[in-house]
């Protein structure tokens, strides 16, 4: 609602201003489209002068806004530095009586004089310059004080001493009513070399979030103060990332320069106008079926605007200008804006939102600096538009009755699941959590090499894939539990079906399709949407599974009633194939209260649950930095009744030793001890009744896992641990193994390893060529 609007010419060129109040916010918005400089307080003493004038006038503003081809938007706290100012001379004002005399009595002629010429000075110090350069005033005050002082101490005119002692009285008064603001506070550490008029000192306190006219996100372009610096990347080509330590702050900033932020004036006018015109052509629900083709649609149509606007314009665009210019077009109208730049950072994890908008920061997790704020912030207009963007991608419902949606996004660089809130879950409004997927696989070999396992937990979970065992992944939230099952995924041979049941697609799915994988990925409600929906529930989700043959079957999350079917599903189908999921857990036992207890699932079902694989965060001593890692690979055994806990139910295979930070094989695993090993073993031929066979071969993957990670090393070739490779390998070992194991001479894993490793130099020598 807007409460105020005037005209006014009265500081420079005719501005119109309003104050417009949202909630508990009231706007100072001042339209400067026909200055002819930039509307910076930092930078311009005319903007300084006018947003403390117009403070005085209007009451209860809580930011600042002017408008040109940006928007320039200061927040609360700078806001109230020039209200402490715009207050101050409103005081000044009212006691302007104490800065005038009577030179009647004051002396003689040059006594009055005195008070007369210093009386002006400060007169025109209060009361003009002070709204354009307070921190030169304060210094010109200053000075003026120490000049007089000067004088007192060398003058022995009594008439003169007490004119100066009256200006020295003024002046004290002034000080230290100015010395009690915070702009003076905050610049006095950089007064020391200082000159009134310089404007550099006011960059140091002030900083707004700048919005071009064709965005609604508002981005803090300037780097912090007494930042250090950590790192500095590109992320898509061009967009500028920093990292700072900032003082005080236990979280990094993570600073974004995207090329949007760095156009000249003739390309956010096109870009402006070329939104405009496109904001006319909404998306249908329809065309949300595929978000990518209508993507790759839009991207036409605005490549096609663009060059339009430009030839009426006269403005001539290089080809990459005209495709940087349509990307960014794309972003702000059917995308998801600065979002899809903090998406492109491989090393993002989670993107969180907070409510209201408009007033906080987006927050991250990242891959290399943890917990991070941004730079960024959304609107509140911004965050509607994603709401009604994922309402239309996902079919499903965000409103009063239903008012979480869970659902995922798919880029051509990422995926992403998010969960969206509002009212009255979420008492502030619409929030959001983004988190990212890589957009291909994750492997084993990968999982080496940042330490999340080590080869022989590799070449375990490799054996137990091969085993067709059951397994759940387990851990808190942000422990990798999604991102393990899908490396477990990747160690299924691709001669077997495998079906996948989530409610968000997190799991790679298609990108297995195209490595030649026989998926089948099923969509079920999600366990957090309003029953309104015509999506089957995940209970019978999994039950229908059953009735499509042999197949893996890969339970995304298991959460609630749906267990009950999953645990059907490992009875029947743990003999014939993989049976896997990923359920909230810290322990074997907490796993197993959740499952019994909380969910329901009979004691005995849940042993059908062969192998728990426990994913958690550990934290540095200082709290500070985290770290995935496995903390132990258990067997559930079958001959416990009550409690798989106190009746030794659970077995330790591998266990994770923080001193060594490495996950060690339990005594249980190296003495062959393991009932789902040897039960492993006991259907196959050449494992039956010989442990030590067993464990060969699990030493076997492991070092073949090891040699992956090391030939990528060596090759400075990450492409070796990614998916297709991998998969590569791991055909190429039961190739040789199949091949080898006819020769009773040459069988053993030596042998095996060494026909292996030659294949795996000349892959080597191959990739070098090319």
């Amino acid at each position: 609602m807007a409460e105020k609007k005037k005209n006014t010419q009265e500081s420079g060129p005719k501005t119109s201003y309003e104050l417009v109040r949202r909630g508990e916010e009231a706007v100072l918005h001042f339209d400067c489209t026909d200055w002819t400089y930039i509307p910076s307080i930092e930078d311009n003493a005319k903007t300084m002068a006018l947003a403390i004038e117009k403070l005085q006038e209007v009451k209860g503003a809580t930011k600042i806004v002017f408008s040109q081809r940006r928007d320039y938007e200061y927040d609360y706290e700078q806001t109230v530095i020039l209200l402490e100012i715009a207050r101050l001379q409103t005081a000044f004002t009212a006691e302007k009586e104490f800065f005038s005399f009577s030179e009647k009595g004051a002396g003689n002629q040059l006594s009055g004089r005195i008070i007369n010429d210093n009386y002006v000075r400060i007169q025109n110090l209060i009361f003009r310059t002070l709204r354009e350069d307070p921190v030169g005033t304060y210094v010109e005050l200053l000075r003026l004080m120490r000049k007089s002082h000067i004088i007192l101490q060398k003058t022995v005119d009594k008439r003169i001493m007490a004119a100066h002692e009256k200006v020295v009285q003024i002046l004290k008064s002034i000080l230290d009513r100015l010395e009690t603001t915070k702009i003076v506070q905050l610049a006095k550490p950089s007064l020391p070399g200082y000159h009134p008029g310089d404007r550099d000192i006011y960059k140091t306190i002030f900083a707004p979030l700048i919005k071009p006219d064709f965005m609604s996100t508002k981005l803090m372009s300037a780097y912090p103060k007494d930042a250090e610096e950590i790192a500095n990347f590109t992320i898509d080509n061009d967009t500028e990332v920093t990292i700072f330590k900032v003082p005080d702050q236990v979280q990094y900033l993570y600073h974004v320069s995207p090329p949007e932020f760095r156009l000249d004036d003739d390309k956010y006018e096109l870009l402006d106008q070329a939104r405009t015109i496109m904001a006319e052509h909404k998306p249908e629900k329809s065309d949300f079926v595929d978000p990518q083709r209508m993507r790759e649609v839009f991207y036409n149509v605005g490549f096609d605007l663009l060059a339009e606007l430009c030839r009426y314009r006269n403005i001539v665009l290089s080809k990459n200008e005209h495709e940087k210019l349509t990307k960014i077009l794309l972003r702000y109208t059917v995308g998801f804006g600065l979002l899809e730049v903090l998406l492109h950072d491989t090393q993002m994890q989670d993107i969180s939102i907070n409510a209201p908008q408009g007033n906080t920061p987006i927050f991250i997790v990242h891959g290399d600096y943890d917990e991070c704020r941004t730079n960024i912030m959304p609107t509140y207009e911004e965050a509607e538009s994603w709401a009604t963007k994922l309402r239309l991608m996902s079919g499903r419902s965000l409103d009063e009755a239903n008012p979480i949606l869970d659902t995922e996004l798919e880029f051509s660089f990422a995926n992403v699941r998010v969960a969206a809130v509002v009212e009255p879950l979420s008492p502030n409004g619409l929030a959001f959590s983004f988190r990212r997927h890589r957009n291909r696989p994750w492997t084993l070999p990968l999982f080496i090499k940042y330490k999340m396992i080590n080869p022989l937990a590799a070449g375990l979970i490799s054996f137990l894939v091969d085993g067709t065992r059951t397994m759940l992944i387990a851990g808190t939230r942000s422990s990798g539990k999604s991102s393990f099952l899908s490396s477990v995924l990747i160690e299924i041979m691709r001669r077997y079906r495998i079906i996948t049941i989530e409610d968000t697609l997190e799991l790679p799915t298609k990108q297995m399709r195209k490595l030649g994988f026989n998926i089948q990925p099923l969509k079920v409600a999600s366990a957090l949407g309003g029953s309104h929906t015509s999506e089957m529930s995940a209970e019978d989700g999994i039950r229908s599974t059953l009735r499509l043959g042999d197949s893996a079957l890969i339970v995304g999350e298991v959460r609630s009633a749906e267990a009950k079917s999953l645990y059907e599903a490992m009875r029947v189908g743990a003999a014939a194939n993989v049976v896997a999921g990923t359920i909230h857990g810290d322990s074997p036992y907490g796993v197993f209260d959740r499952v019994v207890n909380d969910i329901g699932v009979p004691k005995t079902s849940f042993k059908a649950t062969d192998i728990l694989v426990i994913a958690n965060p550990i934290r540095s001593a200082d709290g500070l930095h985290k770290y995935r890692r496995v903390l132990s690979i258990t067997e559930v055994r079958k001959d416990w009744k009550d409690d798989p806990h106190t009746e030794h139910g659970f077995v330790d295979l591998m266990k994770y030793n923080p001193k060594t930070d490495e996950l060690e094989p339990t005594d249980a695993l190296t003495n062959g001890e393991s009932e789902i090993l040897k039960d492993i073993a006991g259907n196959v031929k050449d494992f039956a009744g010989n442990w030590d066979v067993v464990w060969e071969n699990i030493q076997l993957r492991a070092r073949i896992k090891e040699a992956i990670v090391k030939a990528s090393e060596k090759a400075k070739d990450n492409e070796m641990l990614e998916a297709e490779f991998v998969i590569a390998c791991n055909d190429q070992f039961h190739r040789v193994y199949e091949a080898m194991s006819q020769d009773m001479n040459k069988n053993s894993p030596d042998d095996i390893f060494f026909e292996w490793k030659e294949w795996l130099n000349r892959e080597m020598r191959k990739r070098k060529l090319e």
